[in-house]
């Protein structure tokens, strides 16, 4: 029998607040993390506006020291300051560095999108051009391998089980969150830390910029340019940050009398095959549909239980699209379509730590017991129009939320959906 598994810790590192309680004021408030960036205009950017988590030096220098500030760009910074969160928020004890034991028993999987391209383009390419590679220093590589996050977070924690960095996209968040939910199920640990971050940086978001996907007609204001299911919508606004949630097995949780937000139902991972319409850079329909209805099937739940929706939905041309596919997955017509909402217009799109940031959004809306609004699409797109009564504009009470389903649909035709329910003893 496969072990259930619950969410007893989370840490977020987001454009419009650092830690779970201003995150989630600012998700009740509706309040935008998004940004006049003046550097991209500088360059020449045609979008130049971003979420970029506020006063981020400050923040990492009260959980670091000198030293190991040296190697922690900002992608690992925020994973790492998202991490040391969670696991004190599930009633941890960060270990000293002196403490020579090892937790064997918990792992983390902790990915990105596109990692420490800002030291690659601001140390490594100028002093390798410049022929100074022998002052590069030592910290240089654990910066910008891929697994230089969860590295970092194992250092950092003492973990000695599985210990991985995924990237898939949009989709690594909630691919991290699922695989380590499958670990843990399976048996093969007791505890994972599971998420996602992104550094933030021009050279992430140039090719971008340079695919005309970001928005480019909101400079001037900077609150109103994410616009998810919005008829105005003209693309993404790119973003940055992390977050950590930490999953156990739910009888070590009850045990030790931690303080449960959810339990993780179930997920599926899919990608569209680049084909029916799928590409690099769009999802196959089909591949969306199957990946919802897979996940609602190793839940073990009708599609009818679930109470909310926190899409994907970018403010691209994906977002009718998006929609239609969760009513057809769902079966679930207009006149009985769960709430649906998008953390992204709020905070852009965090790429790598997208999925993350969001499944936090999530859980604590089902813990809770609120819907966040969407802000920024009053002008409804005329192809959703239909679902408005589903698509908050102000935050609403749902004391009775049970099921929250969250999915990411990203570049490269890949899927994921999870499941989270309500705890209740």
């Amino acid at each position: 029998m496969k072990r259930r598994v619950v969410i007893t810790g989370m840490g977020v590192v987001a454009p419009n607040g650092h830690g779970l309680t201003a995150f989630e004021q600012a998700l009740r408030a509706g309040i935008s993390g998004i940004r006049h960036i003046p550097e991209l205009a500088e360059l020449n950017f045609a979008c130049q506006v971003g979420g970029v988590p506020q006063d981020f030096e400050a923040v990492r220098s009260s959980y670091f020291d000198h030293e190991k500030l040296q190697s922690l760009n900002d992608n690992i910074g925020y994973a790492c300051v998202a991490a040391m969160d969670a696991w004190r928020d599930a009633g941890f004890a960060v270990p000293e560095a002196e403490d020579d034991r090892v937790n064997w028993e918990t792992g983390v999987i902790a990915g990105s999108g596109i990692g420490g391209m800002d030291t690659i383009a601001r140390t490594v390419v100028p002093m390798v051009n410049e022929g100074n590679v022998r002052r590069m220093g030592s910290r240089i590589v654990e910066q910008v391998m891929n697994s230089g996050t969860s590295a970092r977070i194992a250092d950092l924690l003492a973990l000695g089980n599985q210990v991985t960095s995924n990237s898939s996209a949009c989709s690594t968040g909630n691919e991290a969150v699922i695989e380590a939910a499958a670990r843990i199920r399976n048996g093969l640990a007791t505890r994972m830390l599971a998420g996602g971050s992104e550094g933030a940086s021009p050279y992430i978001w140039a090719g971008f910029d340079a695919m005309r996907v970001m928005c480019r007609k909101f400079n001037d204001r900077p609150e109103e340019a994410s616009r998810p299911m919005s008829a105005t919508a003209s693309g993404f606004v790119p973003g940055a940050g992390g977050a950590l949630l930490l999953l156990e097995e739910l009888e070590s949780a009850l045990k030790r009398g931690a303080r449960i937000y959810a339990e993780v139902l179930g997920g599926m991972v899919n990608c569209g095959g680049h084909r029916m319409g799928g590409s690099i850079t769009a999802p196959n329909s089909e591949g969306v549909k199957r990946c919802i209805r897979g996940a609602v099937a190793d839940a073990g739940i009708d599609p009818r239980q679930i109470g909310a929706i926190n899409g994907h939905l970018t403010a691209t041309y994906a977002d009718p699209v998006e929609v239609k596919n969760w009513s057809a997955a769902l079966e679930r017509g207009p006149e009985d379509f769960p709430w649906i909402n998008a953390t992204k217009s709020m905070i852009g799109h965090c790429l790598g730590a997208a999925g993350a940031i969001e499944c936090v959004a999530a859980v604590l809306q089902l813990y809770r017991g609120f819907i966040h609004p969407s802000l920024n699409c009053e002008d409804l797109h005329p192809e959703i129009a239909l679902y408005e009564r589903s698509i908050p504009r102000k935050a609403v009470a749902c004391p009775d939320l049970k099921i929250v389903a969250k999915a990411g649909f990203g570049f490269g035709d890949v899927n994921s959906c999870l499941i989270f329910r309500k705890w209740e003893p």
